[in-house]
């Protein structure tokens, strides 16, 4: 058995592998996760993976264990071995995908990651991790603004409006005009899902192929989904289980 933990800086993702297929997928909030189940040991933080009820005592005490994520350099967990992120997704989209060449797009809650993927291996990758703007988090405090859901903003791609604002919080003050002027929320919704395409566009142009694979809780969302292949002209791929996509690469890599 292997097992993969993704801390992600929303939610803590983890995957059980038998070594062919995923037997098992989870997710908790993050802080959430942590505050119940964490404990401070000097200056690093341990996870008591047994109490969390995720996985059985015999499927820990066999399990080889792969973590990644935000939080992977602060966990002390025995035995576990420790992958960069960039690794963990491009191994999950290999295995989701079966996809050989592709360009990698995971947008996850607070940072971007774009690698280029030639011959089942990394060729190259660039990170945005300075700006949440091009992330989930805009996502969230746009539809706040909105006051509509993450689903229901999911749905709009059609007629956007323009907003230019590349910083995410002159973005809310953007928004919030273009609501006084009378835009109706589906094209404001629209709006919102084709400002984070465009912010990501410079790095995806950095490494063209033919294919890009989205992850992330981003690639939940349908209007981004529709606008990427809009913008790019390229085929857009959005593996079964793509929030969950760096556990699988842990899992399929332990």
């Amino acid at each position: 058995m292997h097992i993969g933990i993704d801390l992600g800086s929303r939610k803590a993702k983890f995957a059980l592998f038998d070594g062919e297929r995923t037997l098992r997928l989870a997710d908790h909030d993050t802080v959430t996760f942590y505050k119940r189940y964490g404990r401070l040991e000097g200056e690093e933080l341990a996870l008591d993976l047994a109490a969390s009820g995720i996985f059985t005592p015999a499927e820990l005490a066999s399990a080889t264990v792969v973590v990644t994520g935000y939080g992977r350099n602060t966990l002390a967990l025995k035995g576990a071995r420790i992958i960069s992120e960039i690794r963990a997704h491009v191994g999950g989209a290999l295995f989701q995908t079966g996809l050989r060449e592709f360009t990698l797009l995971d947008m996850g809650g607070q940072d971007t990651k774009v690698a280029l993927v030639r011959g089942g291996k990394l060729a190259d990758f660039v990170m945005n991790d300075k700006c949440a703007a091009s992330s989930g988090r805009y996502l969230e405090n746009m539809a706040a603004i909105l006051e509509v859901s993450l689903d229901e903003l999911s749905t709009h791609w059609e007629e956007p409006v323009k907003l230019d604002a590349t910083c995410g919080i002159f973005g809310e003050s953007e928004l919030i005009g273009q609501i006084l002027r009378g835009h109706s929320v589906e094209r404001l919704c629209a709006g919102v899902n084709q400002t984070l395409v465009k912010r990501v566009m410079p790095m995806l142009k950095r490494f063209p192929s033919e294919t890009i694979v989205l992850t992330g809780g981003v690639a939940r969302n349908g209007g981004v989904v529709r606008l990427l292949q809009d913008e790019t002209g390229r085929e857009v791929c959005v593996p079964l289980h793509p929030q969950h996509n760096g556990a699988i690469g842990c899992a399929a890599m332990a």
